[in-house]
């Protein structure tokens, strides 16, 4: 019905920034929440970042100042710009999203995760 892909994951320094994008395509009648989660090795899966349809936006404190959740409703996709990487920031990143179908059913759509990985 509706599926999201990540990408923009990968390897880099302590300090360095990376971009990730989240694309959510099918079935798609309206996107409503687009959120990112991280989940590092031996962790729980947490909540990086929020933004809702009309612009409420919230951040984990850990990423308060370093990070910033935009998107782009035309084209169905959230982006997580993310400064000054830490290696603690090291975690699969996943993209969730509450949709509206075109059928009017109300999913919760899950990504399949992007690793980032910052070292030292």
């Amino acid at each position: 019905q509706v599926q999201l892909v990540e990408s923009g994951g990968g390897l880099v320094q302590a300090g360095g920034s990376l971009r990730l994008s989240c694309a959510a395509s099918g079935r798609i009648f309206r996107i409503n929440d687009m959120e990112w989660y991280r989940q590092g090795s031996g962790k729980q899966r947490e909540l990086v970042a929020a933004s809702t349809r009309v612009g409420t936006i919230n951040y984990a404190d850990s990423a308060k100042g370093r990070f910033t959740i935009s998107r782009d409703n035309a084209k169905n996709t959230v982006y997580l710009e993310m400064n000054s990487l830490k290696p603690e920031d090291t975690a699969v990143y996943y993209c969730r999203s509450t949709v509206t179908t075109t059928d009017s059913r109300y999913l919760e759509v899950w990504g399949q995760g992007t690793l980032v990985t910052v070292s030292s």
